[in-house]
């Protein structure tokens, strides 16, 4: 990869891993009734049989994907980031109900637990029965005997947790930078924002839906979802031996996303060093997660050569203006000045670069007889002021694909690096 590893961007283009292991030791019976202050219960066997652990960098995906395999869960960095993209979305975002940081640090480390099982495809605690008759199951059980389908659980930690209310004021890192407004944004608070955030991927959405429910059951009083999202259709691919997905406007996106196995652009360009700071982000990445919602049913009556016009590519093959292939080099000039790719390439923006996992939603209509559709957009990013930031001001000055599309959600996130080993959890050097 060069350093051009993205030029369909925002608006609408969007080492050491272990698997882990399962406590093999017999259930015991609860104590006490649901998710105590103690921890979790880790008895209950893996729902399906054997677990077969594949690696995050992109061999065997269409093998990891019939088989339904899982994805590890421990490793310097956390899984779904540079992770090949799976089918489906469900993202969560949550509002810190306790003010106990001793609590929050509880619900941490039992989200830790339940998340290192659930993506083996086992049972949360003792599982959906076996417990006791009187108390409510562990685990809800609609993924009972389902497969892990690469499952993986992402953490991030937004700018309102260091408000002050858990002594973490001090340790914001100055890349959690307040998103500025944009030009056409059109932001629901209702759906931005969030003290922390999960996104669960996997290719069956009962699988994915499931963790999420479950951490939330396991939360309840502690945390409340805030907004949540559900997504199908990947409009970007970490795999570039995979065929280019499209997004709802039937284009390519993501032609140029950075590689998951392009260590050296992924070092460039998402993940936090060592001279980033601070300490604690070291290994981890900033998350910019949007909604953006499309005017589908204009879209669908304008011209094709209008279409192609305003991305800058052909629907077809996906090659940029006055090329042949998807994949050849694009020559900004020959673009329309307004065109997408030409706004969102790297050249056009000082370098920025982005990795993106979106999705395609549909939730159902507006009340005015139209589909309430469009791009959950998401980009990971070593420092979000040189990344998404230029590229979005670039794009909502210009981008005549403004026209079609509107911004309607935003949530900016640190995202942690992975977990390490047993006694490690989501978050732990951030609160040391």
């Amino acid at each position: 990869m060069t350093d051009k590893a993205t030029d369909e961007t925002t608006a609408v283009t969007a080492g050491d891993t272990s698997a882990a292991t399962a406590d093999q030791a017999a259930p015991s019976r609860r104590a006490l009734l649901g998710w105590g202050g103690a921890g979790l219960a880790l008895g209950a066997a893996a729902a399906g049989g054997a677990i077969t652990a594949v690696t995050r960098d992109g061999d065997d995906t269409a093998l990891a994907a019939a088989s339904g395999a899982a994805v590890p869960f421990h490793g310097a960095h956390q899984a779904g980031i540079a992770t090949p993209v799976q089918d489906r979305l469900h993202f969560a975002s949550f509002d810190v109900k306790t003010t106990d940081r001793a609590e929050l640090i509880q619900l941490l480390k039992d989200w830790t637990r339940a998340a290192e099982r659930m993506t083996t495809g086992q049972t949360v605690g003792e599982g959906t029965y076996g417990g006791l008759a009187e108390a409510p199951p562990d685990d809800t059980g609609e993924a009972l005997g389902l497969k892990p389908s690469r499952l993986t659980l992402t953490i991030g930690f937004g700018p309102s947790l260091f408000d002050g209310r858990f002594g973490l004021k001090d340790r914001r890192p100055a890349a959690l930078v307040d998103l500025p407004k944009f030009p056409g944004d059109n932001l629901d608070p209702a759906r931005s924002g969030g003290d922390l955030c999960v996104q669960a991927c996997a290719d069956d959405p009962q699988v994915a839906v499931h963790a999420i429910r479950n951490l939330a059951r396991i939360g309840f009083g502690k945390v409340a979802v805030r907004w949540s999202q559900l997504g199908f259709g990947k409009t970007s691919s970490t795999t570039p031996d995979e065929q280019t997905p499209r997004n709802m406007m039937g284009f390519k996106d993501g032609t140029r996303n950075i590689s998951g196995t392009d260590k050296a652009a992924l070092d460039k360009h998402v993940w936090v060093s060592d001279k980033d700071g601070p300490g604690w982000m070291v290994g981890g990445s900033y998350l910019v997660a949007r909604r953006i919602r499309m005017n589908i049913e204009t879209w669908d009556r304008t011209p094709l050569q209008e279409q192609e016009d305003i991305f800058g590519r052909d629907k077809r093959e996906g090659a940029p203006v006055g090329k042949a292939k998807e994949h050849d080099e694009p020559f900004l000039p020959a673009m329309l000045p307004t065109a997408h790719v030409r706004l969102a390439h790297p050249d056009s923006n000082g370098g920025a670069t982005i990795l993106r996992r979106g999705y395609s939603f549909t939730d159902g209509t507006d009340g005015l007889g139209r589909l309430d559709a469009g791009l959950f957009f998401l980009a990971y990013q070593r420092d979000v002021a040189k990344g998404f930031v230029p590229v979005q001001r670039s794009l909502a000055a210009s981008d005549v694909l403004n026209e079609y599309i509107q911004h309607v959600g935003s949530a900016l996130f640190a995202v942690p690096p992975g977990v390490r080993g047993k006694d490690d959890w989501w978050g732990r050097a951030l609160f040391s």
